[in-house]
């Protein structure tokens, strides 16, 4: 049984879907800021611009939406190597899901203005796969 209590299959759909998960994560930052920020039709011929003036929530989603496409290769990268490499299901699995979890709440903690517990919630978000490379480090030697 794993951290979750056996609600995570042992299985690499598992991790393959949270991989689509995490995938998915900038995009609905991107369509949450769009949302907070008043985003028109007409916004859509410059919608970067249209994001960059954006203040307030809408613009800690957008925030939240670029960071989350720059920790993604990191964290795709780390899945992907320790399957290659044999770590076991299990835990592949289960620090994918924590990883999407986490991200999730580093989201809402970003949209929310709370700078602290964001910064905490990035630091465990990134542990994720840092910890997936380890393992597959320490299996290959």
């Amino acid at each position: 049984m794993n951290v979750f209590f056996g609600l995570i299959p042992d299985t690499a759909a598992s991790a393959i879907w949270a991989m689509v998960v995490a995938s998915l994560l900038p995009l609905l930052m991107a369509l949450s800021a769009k949302a907070l920020g008043g985003f028109r039709l007409a916004d859509n011929a410059h919608p970067r611009r249209f994001l960059q003036e954006t203040t307030g929530t809408a613009a800690r989603a957008n925030a939240a939406q670029q960071n989350s496409y720059e920790t993604l290769p990191v964290f795709l990268a780390a899945v992907i190597v320790a399957m290659l490499f044999f770590v076991p299901q299990p835990i592949i699995n289960t620090l994918a899901w924590l990883y999407v979890i986490i991200r999730i709440g580093y989201c809402a903690a970003y949209i929310t203005n709370l700078a602290t517990f964001r910064s905490i919630l990035w630091v465990l978000s990134m542990a994720c796969p840092l910890m997936l490379f380890y393992i597959a480090i320490r299996i290959s030697a």
